[in-house]
């Protein structure tokens, strides 16, 4: 069996049980320490083979796959696999090539950028919908036209930005771009390495985004978040779920006009 695990945004403990228990059950671990910490390694049996695929191409990692069709084999990929985790040829592979596999899911790094700046990335009147995203960069072919940080930034939505520090320039000028919904002054944050130890938040704008990220001097593991709803202080506008004025499924309007609760098993 190959798994495909999500180790989280870095944190040992932040990885899930689940991913922790395929790690312990592993013979062979592939993983990038380049982007996961060594120390997820330490929920590994002692006896592991470990490849580091910081310096492999897919040819390389799919011939450890290979070598070894009846191990207990985990890919250990950073965040969530889902995304930017390169995994999708890699299940083709196991398709075409009858093995089986599993993927286990991780913490994403955006939820991780979000508990160091503090703030929900979804807020009433402010911001419902989360774009991630990136700059095409080197990967300009891998990039749909219609997909340009510059088109999503006419959305005005909360955005994450992967995989972009080393550009803090074009990265600027297409939040800017015209038709932005954005401004100089819509509030931004760099999070570089999200529940590392040595985890960074720069709190920002998009107009001092640049300069900024230039002089953070981070290129790798750092994630930007773009909107409203991640400006610091003041109150966000209050959500509907817990007013008492609003109702649902399992919070009924009573006839005197106020709110009752449905009963449960648990207290």
């Amino acid at each position: 069996m190959i798994t495909f695990v999500g180790a989280g945004p870095g944190a040992p403990d932040l990885i899930t049980l689940r991913g922790a228990a395929r790690l312990r059950a592993a013979d062979v671990v592939v993983w990038a320490s380049s982007l996961v910490p060594e120390a997820l390694l330490d929920h590994c049996r002692p006896d592991v083979t470990v490849h580091d695929s910081k310096t492999m191409t897919l040819e390389d990692v799919l011939a450890v796959y290979d070598r070894h069709p009846d191990a207990a084999l985990v890919r250990l990929h950073s965040g969530d696999p889902a995304v930017y985790g390169a995994i999708q040829e890699q299940i083709d592979w196991c398709v075409t090539s009858g093995r089986d596999f599993e993927i286990v899911p991780g913490v994403s790094s955006v939820a991780a950028a979000a508990a160091a700046v503090g703030r929900e990335l979804t807020i009433p009147r402010v911001a419902q919908s989360v774009v991630l995203t990136r700059l095409a960069g080197r990967t300009a072919a891998s990039m749909p036209e219609r997909e340009s940080v510059a088109s999503f930034a006419a959305h005005g939505a909360t955005m994450a930005v992967f995989l972009s520090a080393a550009r803090p320039d074009e990265l600027q000028a297409e939040l800017l771009a015209p038709g932005s919904a954005y401004t100089a002054a819509t509030p931004a944050a760099i999070v570089i390495r999200a529940s590392w130890p040595d985890e960074r938040v720069v709190a920002t704008t998009v107009g001092t985004l640049a300069a900024d990220l230039t002089e953070a001097g981070a290129t790798m593991t750092t994630l930007v978040l773009v909107g409203e709803a991640v400006a610091t202080g003041g109150s966000a506008p209050r959500s509907h779920l817990y007013d008492p004025t609003f109702t649902h499924t399992y919070r009924l309007r009573s006839a005197a006009g106020t709110t009752t609760g449905r009963g449960s098993r648990r207290s």
